[in-house]
């Protein structure tokens, strides 16, 4: 591919660079240039377009990369279609991620403009997560480069989804004087909120004293359990009122009591040293350690969702888990995320107005723009009002500045309305205050809307919720007025963590340009850029000023 800049009058069959503002309607990026675009651009005094020129065997970026995801196997994965040379790969189904460092390493040697990129080799994901995307980073590659890549991904599995298998689990506690019941029935409740993504139960509870023997009776009496074996495989999972200490604490000798075999003492996982792991036959038996307790990912985490996933780690696999394997320093790591568990609909949204800012360029003491009267009912009612009566989700409505008046005039609309404290950092905290809203609901997709946008309408929230739902919300959707971005904008589950690190007076923008996803723009006109951020704009938007 031969790229740079062109004289307008040689540049038919070219192909643009970049996206090309002409008074007479955008060209966009990677538009084939024909005779009457070359009239276009000339009559508007463009007399130079940055573009491109295939060579023998090049491909464009779209068929490139469609031909790099056939050839990945679609084990527990669903692909995304080609778009602006990139593909994605979503779980198909709650599951154990695998990924094999070494042929993905050798993947993205093959050329700089071929990449690979995936979550960590075992991450627990949840269907519909994006796990994997392939991109071409230029317009065009050589042809031969993408079947070299192609040959290494045929040659063994890049990456897949294991989906977790059902598994009848039987917890074993000890008890001591110094652990109180009510410690007993948390660890049960947070081990079953740990079996939900495989739909995995508890098949019965056992608690007996801190020995040996009366462990290792418990454990003959869950493999006895044949009743709950029937409907899928049987685990054991034992937690101690004490720490193990050694290889010959009470846990390893039940274990080898019971006829078994200890596999493993000890983890390079922190939280989650003080591991167990060994089996029965064919059942696997994990000594849980203390840290397991808790909802925060642990080694525990590891060693259960390779055994619900069919994918038990070995010696070898666990000692190389040291690299990675520092979890308690990191404040940003999530905890397991339960609701994602729950039967909701991947294209489900919460819509969250921002109505918190300081109205700045209103002037010194000026008037709320938010109370200013549009048709007899003040601005930020009427924002919501249309969000609500799109009828597509829950209405959260976060204000900041002049907080209480804004709340008033919101009486008797059905939503939540959240007072953001920090919303004097600027609009981040708000974005933020929102999101946590959304997620609080369990729900995998947020609408932003902006309460100074008067002619948004219930119409045009709906368009756009549409889009979103079509799309599976696996899509970022945004309102444009004539190709020219714009609000309200719709963020998928995949873009929160990033929202979630922003900070200061800040939109979604960063996130949206940065997030890998699909971008699907809806016209909707001059609604999408229209904000009333001063006296003059009210006014000349029809609006009423108000104290």
């Amino acid at each position: 591919m031969r790229f740079g800049p062109i004289p307008t009058s040689e540049a038919g069959g070219a192909i643009l660079a970049h996206s090309q503002p002409l008074a007479s309607g955008k060209l966009p990026k990677g538009h084939r240039l024909q005779a009457d675009d070359l009239a276009r651009l000339q009559a508007e005094g463009v007399m130079t377009v940055i573009a491109c020129r295939l060579e023998p065997g090049d491909l464009m970026e779209d068929e490139a990369a469609d031909r790099l995801s056939a050839a990945i196997e679609p084990r527990g994965l669903i692909r995304s279609p080609a778009s602006t040379g990139r593909v994605n790969f979503y779980a198909s189904a709650n599951g154990l991620f695998r990924a094999n460092k070494t042929l993905v390493d050798c993947f993205n040697a093959v050329d700089p403009a071929i990449t690979l990129a995936c979550l960590a080799d075992r991450r627990d994901v949840r269907a519909g997560d994006l796990v994997a995307t392939v991109k071409i980073i230029p317009l065009a590659v050589a042809g031969a480069h993408v079947a070299e890549a192609a040959a290494i991904l045929q040659d063994s599995i890049a990456f897949q989804v294991a989906p977790y298998r059902r598994h009848w689990v039987h917890l074993v506690a000890t008890q001591l004087p110094s652990l109180k019941p009510s410690v007993m029935d948390k660890t049960a409740r947070v081990l079953e909120a740990r079996l939900l993504p495989s739909q995995s139960r508890l098949a019965s509870e056992h608690r007996v004293p801190h020995r040996a023997e009366a462990v290792a009776d418990a454990i003959r009496a869950s493999l006895n359990d044949r009743a709950a074996a029937e409907d899928g495989p049987p685990l054991i999972v034992i937690f101690g009122a004490s720490a193990v200490a050694d290889a010959d604490d009470v846990i390893p000798s039940a274990i080898r009591l019971a006829g078994g075999v200890v596999d493993q003492v000890g983890l390079p996982v922190d939280p989650g040293n003080l591991l167990v792991l060994g089996h029965v036959g064919d059942v696997p038996v994990i000594g849980a350690p203390g840290c397991a307790r808790s909802q925060k990912e642990n080694g525990f985490d590891w060693v259960l969702n390779g055994i619900l996933a069919g994918q038990p780690p070995d010696r070898m696999e666990m000692a190389g888990w040291g690299v990675g394997g520092l979890l308690m320093e990191i404040p940003s790591r999530p905890l397991p995320r339960q609701s994602a568990t729950k039967n909701v609909d991947p294209a489900a949204l919460g819509l969250v107005v921002l109505a918190a800012g300081r109205a700045s360029r209103m002037g010194e003491g000026g008037r709320h723009k938010l109370l200013a009267e549009f048709e007899g009912e003040p601005l930020v009612r009427r924002s919501v009002r249309q969000a609500i009566e799109a009828g597509v989700g829950a209405v959260t409505v976060i204000t900041g500045h002049r907080s209480g008046e804004v709340a008033d005039v919101l009486t008797g609309l059905d939503v939540e309305v959240l007072e953001n404290p920090d919303f004097l950092t600027g609009m981040a905290s708000s974005l933020k205050a929102g999101l946590a809203a959304v997620e609080a609901k369990g729900l995998p997709g947020m609408m932003v809307l902006l309460a100074d946008m008067p002619n948004v309408s219930g119409a045009d929230i709906a368009a756009l919720a549409r889009a979103y739902v079509k799309s599976g919300g696996k899509a970022i959707v945004r309102a444009v007025s004539d190709g020219q971005r714009g609000n309200p904008v719709i963020l998928p589950a995949a873009t929160f963590e990033a929202l979630k690190a922003l900070e200061g007076d800040i939109g979604a923008r960063p996130v949206i340009e940065s997030s890998g996803l699909a971008v699907i723009d809806v016209e909707i006109g001059a609604a999408a850029r229209l904000d009333v951020d001063t006296p003059e704009a009210i006014l000349a938007a029809g609006g009423i000023l108000k104290d």
